[in-house]
């Protein structure tokens, strides 16, 4: 597990960036910020007067969106591919030059403002993996007004609760979504979704889609394409970098989303670096995240971080499998001369099970491959080994978080790389003084396991709070331990610097690099009339990285046959929560095992599913409820042989 791979490189450089960091954070972030466009330069770099809600280039006037485009087309990337949407799901591949780009997102813009959307407003986007979500992303930039995606799978009532929490003027969508093998009508969940919202929004822009049409409600919808063709374009508007650019849902340990803010200017410096320094690709370079543009990586890493950079960024509207094989990543790689790639681990996984060999791979001419990068949740060596032997090229292991928004820990492939350790992120990067603390604060030594957290300030470009609940971000993240970021991440330090991280240490469960909140499906269940009582698990799947499993108690006195509730506590969570939980096993148990003070002893029961030696916890109310669920779980296949 500690190998070191065999491709060799140049020194790095990143311990000394590092260095300079620890010795002089401000100054770090100052040279760092000279490569962005300013309309008026910061005041101080570090506001440190409201800790711990720090502030990063107060004082500064900024536009992100005149950073991603207008800038290019002044200096020469007029004719440039800024964006390849490439959709098999659709049969279609269409690329938007910088300029063709810019006269979409300000006319957008334009249409924002007609519709009353000023800069401070909200614009919820509820859209598939089509330009025009970003179009609407850097549109709302342009102006000021702060966008939220929503990911086109959340079913009606998580889209409601972000409609009432972020309190939107407007909500851009489209008639439907596109799956390998059927068409998804976002309308009818959008308008199930604004009647359960306690906050409705005034207008709806909807994009019709050929594939499905959708009706209009008069007086609130109203159609894209009308409305662009009668739009006049509109100029960027100069924000605070320190006002708010996004705000982004995860899910929260309460079930309750909680809304992560990002910034303006941090954002900009934060992923502007990161471009060249972490993921070693130069302006006028082809590169592709292919992630989800409701993730954090869609924002950070399909959308921003590439246009600031000048680099032509690819939109995939398809799947790694299924559309039409297994060789559907390399057909898009080979096609579009893709130099630097970066996917989450369970899309790698997927494709090692349909094409174990590598006989897709080697269909298709990838020579413009230089560096393959894998986030979303820890990356097994076997994966990471796999695709090391069929791409021939570096494949890099990072770790961030949604509410960093770019990498923390990671070998720099812009600074020269440092060695590979199979199953390590390498090491924190600048602007992270990252520890490993145990329960009680105490700083661990190398090689012991514990809890991961981020002295703070935190570096620009992460989360300043959450939106319109600073108590919420302070007892989320900085109540457990004074002065520092909480991850709720649990690893180890090496030896030599590197770090290991090995898992969550909250009900947070990681379904295909998709964070979701197992409190959330547990409400789920405990909705439903026969449930006395749930819990939810993370059990490790092959391809997924984990998934969840449903164990449901039934009230007393319930005659109805197990199997049937259990289907239909299944169905009630995809209805909720939408199919994205990947939920599809629950079994009914007598009791679940708990602790004296009754607290449900969900690590016990993960470990039992999979197959994990276990010792008895000694605060156990009755260790027999052990065996019990083990023979529950063994009659739905559980452990896996």
């Amino acid at each position: 597990m500690h190998a070191t791979s065999s491709i060799h490189t140049t020194p790095s450089l990143q311990n000394d960036s590092y260095l300079q960091w620890t010795k002089d954070p401000e100054r770090f972030w100052a040279e760092a910020g000279d490569a962005i466009h300013w309309y008026r330069r910061w005041d101080r770099v570090l506001d440190s007067s409201r800790a711990p809600f720090y502030r990063w280039f107060a004082g500064a006037t900024v536009n992100t969106c005149y950073n991603a485009l207008d800038w290019h087309v002044e200096h020469g990337r007029v004719d440039q591919p800024a964006l390849i949407y490439d959709s098999p799901v659709t049969g279609t591949i269409k690329s938007f030059s910088y300029r063709e780009l810019l006269d979409q997102v300000a006319r957008f813009a334009g249409v924002l403002l007609d519709q009353g959307v000023g800069a401070g407003d909200r614009v919820i986007i509820y859209m598939p993996m089509v330009p025009e979500t970003v179009m609407a992303m850097l549109a709302c930039a342009r102006i000021g007004a702060v966008h939220s995606v929503v990911f086109g799978g959340f079913a009606s009532h998580e889209l409601a609760t972000r409609i009432s929490h972020a309190a939107p003027k407007l909500i851009v969508s489209a008639s439907c979504g596109i799956e390998v093998n059927r068409v998804v009508p976002y309308k009818p969940l959008l308008d199930k979704a604004i009647a359960l919202a306690t906050v409705k929004p005034e207008r709806c822009i909807v994009l019709q889609r050929p594939q499905e049409r959708a009706p209009l409600v008069a007086g609130r919808d109203a159609d894209w394409n009308e409305l662009m063709a009668a739009a006049r374009p509109a100029e960027c508007v100069a924000v605070a970098a320190t006002d708010p650019l996004y705000i982004l849902y995860t899910s929260g340990t309460t079930g309750m989303p909680k809304g992560v803010v990002r910034d303006n200017g941090g954002h900009l410096v934060a992923l502007k670096w990161s471009m060249t320094h972490i993921y070693g690709v130069e302006p006028g370079e082809v590169y592709w995240a292919a992630s989800d543009l409701g993730w954090a990586v869609g924002h950070s890493y399909i959308v921003y971080g590439p246009l600031f950079n000048g680099n032509t960024t690819v939109l995939y509207e398809g799947k790694p499998v299924g559309t039409p094989d297994p060789g559907a990543f390399w057909r898009v790689i080979s096609k579009h001369r893709v130099s630097v790639f970066f996917t989450a681990p369970t899309a790698i996984r997927a494709i090692k099970r349909d094409d174990p060999t590598g006989a897709y791979v080697r269909r298709y001419d990838l020579t413009s491959l230089r560096t393959f990068f894998l986030a979303g949740e820890r990356c097994d060596p076997d994966t990471l080994h796999w695709a090391e032997q069929q791409l021939g090229v570096p494949v890099i292991d990072h770790w961030w978080q949604t509410e960093t928004g770019w990498p923390i820990g990671v070998n720099c492939v812009g600074l020269g790389l440092l060695p590979v350790k199979p199953g390590s992120c390498a090491k924190a990067v600048a602007g992270y003084d990252v520890r490993v603390l145990d329960d009680e604060g105490h700083e661990l030594p190398a090689g012991e396991t514990g809890n991961i957290v981020i002295r703070l300030p935190l570096p620009p470009g992460c989360l300043p709070t959450l939106w319109h609940n600073d108590d919420g971000y302070v007892q989320s993240y900085l109540h457990r331990y004074p002065g520092y970021y909480l991850t709720a991440d649990a690893g180890y330090k090496d030896r030599d610097g590197y770090l290991w991280v090995m898992g969550r240490t909250d009900d947070i469960i990681n379904v295909a690099g998709h964070r979701l909140s197992t409190g959330a499906m547990e409400e789920v269940l405990a909705s439903h009339s026969d449930v006395a009582e749930c819990a939810v698990v993370g059990v490790a799947d092959a391809i997924k990285g984990e998934i969840p499993l449903g164990l449901i108690v039934l009230k007393a006195g319930v005659k109805r046959p197990a199997p049937a509730i259990a289907d239909e506590v299944v169905r009630l969570v995809r209805d909720q929560i939408g199919p994205v939980a990947a939920f599809r096993t629950a079994v009914v148990v007598q009791r679940l095992p708990k602790t004296r003070s009754g607290k449900i002893l969900r690590g016990t029961i993960k470990k039992i599913a999979d197959g994990i030696a276990y010792s008895v916890p000694a605060t156990i109310d009755d260790p027999a409820s052990l065996t019990e669920i083990g023979a529950a779980l063994a009659t739905i296949g559980y452990p896996p042989h």
